[in-house]
Order: structure tokens, then sequence, then C-alpha cells
């Protein structure tokens, strides 16, 4: 499965937040773009294996 990650750095400390759009309450960071990249792949998978993710109810 792929997963959206959005990074965005922060001008006053050059650090990089990420976060993934589909998984709410996936972030991470990194003092660079490659690190925050690898933390959230990391946070993702842990998500993902620990089946934290809370079911989506829908209403028929």
């Amino acid at each position: 499965m792929q997963w959206r990650v959005v990074l965005k750095s922060d001008p006053e400390t050059g650090d990089w937040t990420a976060w993934c759009l589909e998984l709410p309450g996936c972030v991470s960071a990194g003092e660079t773009e490659q690190e925050a990249l690898e933390n959230i792949r990391e946070a993702i998978e842990l998500m993902t294996e620990a089946d934290i993710l809370e079911p989506e109810w829908k209403t028929l």
C-alpha cells in the first residue's frame, strides 16, 4: 500500500516535520528532510503493524 506523506520545514530551526495524510496522528520529524522521511516511514510501519488504527465506521 502507498501512503501520502507531507513534509514541511521550519524556517526558524531548519528541522523537518512529516505526517501521513491517511493515518491521523502519524507524525514524525527530523533534522533533515531525509531523516524526517526515514522517521515517518518507521512511524507508518509501527502504526500499521501494531494494528492501532481505529476502524472506519460507515452508515449503510
